[in-house]
């Protein structure tokens, strides 16, 4: 891959701004222009009835639900690192991440089999949780928070862009052609949206995270 200067980070806020600060410290330029915005689904506090434990995949779960009760008891169980990290910050004291993909996280909760879960998350989720479990733990799940588009147009000259979610796959394809920029994706999911006709050169990162995402664009070009 060609050295790489302005990286277009397409993720929603306020990971955005967390993205754009790590690109900084890499010696990139980062160039924020989110295809999705993030807004939670009000509602009153959940009745936790029965419930043995959280299952969450993204900060953005965590930062929904947590505003919705203050219940804090219950084990959470996340997908990766940087979600098991807000759960902590957010009060959670027993926190176990299954740092990988939502593959990773059905296998955690099917083997600590913790009795019925409760998944916050997305009105629309990127994975189906309660599928990957069903008939070895019930899963409910309980949409916090909720993703749109926010129709913004691709910025000019940038170098390479990161794809965060399939959701922000799918809003990028329907900006393109593009003229070949690589796209680093998070996941398989997260880049099965991006065809050929989209006219970027497609890269997945080697682990779903996003320290594995940045690695995998390569030393920065050197300023002009």
């Amino acid at each position: 891959m060609s050295p790489i200067r302005r990286v277009w980070v397409t993720r929603a806020e306020p990971g955005a701004a967390r993205t754009a600060a790590r690109l900084t410290a890499l010696g990139l330029e980062p160039v924020v222009a989110p295809l999705l915005a993030i807004r939670p689904i009000p509602q009153a506090a959940p009745d936790l009835t029965g419930i043995a434990a959280l299952a969450i995949t993204s900060r953005n779960g965590v930062e929904a639900f947590a505003v919705l009760t203050e219940a804090r008891d219950r084990p959470v169980f996340t997908v990766g690192d940087a979600t098991a990290e807000a759960a902590r910050a957010a009060g959670f004291v027993e926190v176990r991440s299954a740092g990988g993909a939502i593959d990773d996280l059905a296998r955690l909760l099917a083997e600590a089999a913790p009795g019925v879960v409760l998944a916050p998350g997305a009105l629309e989720p990127a994975g189906d949780l309660a599928g990957l479990l069903a008939g070895r733990v019930e899963v409910r799940r309980l949409p916090v928070y909720e993703a749109f588009e926010t129709g913004a147009p691709a910025p000019v000259g940038f170098d390479a862009v990161l794809i965060h979610s399939p959701r922000a796959g799918r809003a990028l394809a329907a900006l393109g052609p593009f003229a070949g920029q690589p796209a680093i994706a998070i996941s398989e999911a997260a880049a099965a949206p991006l065809s050929a006709a989209c006219g970027l050169d497609v890269r997945v990162a080697v682990h779903p995270d996003e320290a594995a995402l940045l690695q995998a664009l390569g030393k920065p070009a050197p300023p002009v």
